[in-house]
């Protein structure tokens, strides 16, 4: 992508009176050279991905390790139950499952959408399906939000990074927050800076998170972590259409989580050699791993 910070993206909009989704689907455009059909077609099939992914998730599956499946299954049992009232409401709670589902479905080898990785796959459908659904039956909206998205993680991409080996869980389940928050905030009608600001917001709430997979795996914290990517950035795009900014700019937050994921300790970083994975219950499970691995 053409554009390496969020300035150049809104100074953009205003000076050719654009909307964000706009700018990035002709910056597709001109760096793929093909037409809008063209560049429209291919975020419908994303989007069609997405949107079978979570059709087809099994809530009797687990992952190889065992370590993960069935919360999906068991929040939309909690959801639909006349016994206990939940806190966060129906909408809520169907965000959460659908993030949950999506996670367990990337743990079990379903096939589902890196956005922008395939351990934070589950923020951005869960955000998007159930607005689809509940929300917004209109599929072009949600294509131009998805654009709005796509924009957000190439520049945290080029900014920062979206790799929890480079930038630890921030820059994994941050990115996917920092997109699903403009995206929501493109859908309930924000402007560019709103969306930007949403995106700057997401990200704050989430800088320092490490990544420490238990046994190595993107099941242990990771799918729960979908979950916390997808609320975060619903409260960020409702901050951002209340007219709430961040004092710190967009650009700057995501140099701010680049410059700590430099600085985190490489234990921290997808290895496995530290926080939950380096816990007595993680080294537990570690091991019994990989003693059933050396008897296969």
């Amino acid at each position: 992508m053409s554009y390496q910070s969020f300035e150049q993206v809104l100074q953009k909009c205003h000076t050719e009176e654009k909307e964000f989704w706009r700018v990035i689907l002709e910056d597709d455009m001109a760096e793929r050279n093909v037409s809008e059909e063209d560049s429209m077609e291919h975020m419908r099939v994303t989007w069609d991905a997405m949107l079978l992914a979570a059709a087809t998730y099994e809530g009797n599956l687990n992952s190889s390790s065992g370590l993960v499946g069935g919360d999906g299954r068991r929040m939309e049992e909690y959801i639909h139950s006349a016994v206990t009232e939940s806190l966060c409401g129906e909408y809520v709670d169907t965000c959460i499952a659908g993030a949950l589902q999506m996670g367990e479905s990337n743990a079990c080898m379903k096939r589902i959408v890196a956005a922008p990785t395939a351990g934070a796959c589950g923020v951005l459908p869960a955000v998007l399906v159930p607005y689809f659904q509940k929300r917004c039956k209109d599929t072009d909206k949600i294509l131009k939000a998805m654009y709005v998205a796509a924009g957000i993680g190439q520049i945290i991409a080029t900014r920062s990074s979206i790799s929890g080996a480079a930038g630890g869980c921030q820059a994994e389940i941050g990115s996917a927050s920092s997109m699903a928050a403009g995206a929501l905030t493109y859908l309930q009608g924000g402007n560019c800076e709103q969306i930007a600001t949403a995106a700057a917001m997401a990200m704050k709430n989430l800088l320092g998170l490490v990544c420490d997979p238990v046994a190595g795996l993107v099941e242990v914290p990771c799918v729960k972590r979908n979950v916390i990517g997808t609320v975060n950035a619903m409260s960020c795009a409702d901050m951002a259409m209340a007219g709430i900014t961040s004092r710190i700019p967009p650009d700057q937050v995501m140099d701010a989580m680049k410059e700590v994921g430099d600085k985190m300790d490489t234990s921290l970083r997808e290895t496995a050699l530290g926080g939950l994975a380096r816990t007595e219950e993680g080294m537990k499970i570690a091991e019994k791993m990989h003693s059933s691995h050396k008897n296969c």
